[in-house]
């Protein structure tokens, strides 16, 4: 049998498949377009990262030198290649010790390596307000005096809110308010 309106289908099937095909190749495109997009921020945030970790590594270097008095702390990337999908490793030497990673010191070095890089990043990214809840714990009372003055000589900048148990850290406060339970 002939079928009589196979033309006018065929225009009809013909359009709509132009029509699809239009849009599929519109689609694709912004695919094209978004996957470039994508690539060009990805590599300006590992610019913009790598840029702030080497600062953030020459802070952290000042730093760790003015609380521990000497040594050195590196921040070091697990894998350079791939910096934005990678892990960070702190190596750190006190002075009179050798180069280790931070899980290797000891109680009051790692919190003394911790505090050098919480104010690295302060001076990468400074804040007008900061709260610090007791992050001097571990510490002897040597380096609780040497983080207090560091702190107060900070504060000139940022004002801190700092909640603490140690005696040397609250003889350098402006202000101390007591809480009981």
């Amino acid at each position: 049998p002939v079928t009589v309106t196979a033309m006018e289908d065929y225009r009809a099937c013909r359009e709509r498949y132009d029509d699809l095909a239009g849009q599929r190749d519109d689609l694709v495109k912004a695919q094209d377009d978004l996957l470039g997009i994508i690539e060009s921020l990805q590599r300006q945030m590992e610019k913009q990262f790598l840029e702030n970790f080497r600062l953030l590594q020459q802070y952290l270097s000042e730093t760790f030198v003015k609380l521990f008095g000497g040594g050195k702390a590196e921040l070091r990337l697990t894998d350079p290649k791939d910096a934005l999908n990678c892990g960070i490793e702190i190596v750190a030497q006190p002075p009179g010790k050798k180069l280790q990673m931070l899980s290797l010191l000891s109680g009051g070095e790692r919190a003394l390596t911790a505090i050098a890089i919480l104010f690295a990043i302060l001076d990468l990214k400074p804040t007008p307000f900061c709260i610090l809840d007791e992050i001097e714990a571990a510490l002897d009372d040597a380096n609780i005096d040497t983080y207090a003055d560091y702190l107060k000589a900070y504060s000139e900048n940022t004002q801190f809110i700092v909640i603490t148990h140690r005696k040397g850290t609250m003889e350098r406060c402006d202000a101390l308010y007591g809480v009981v339970m």
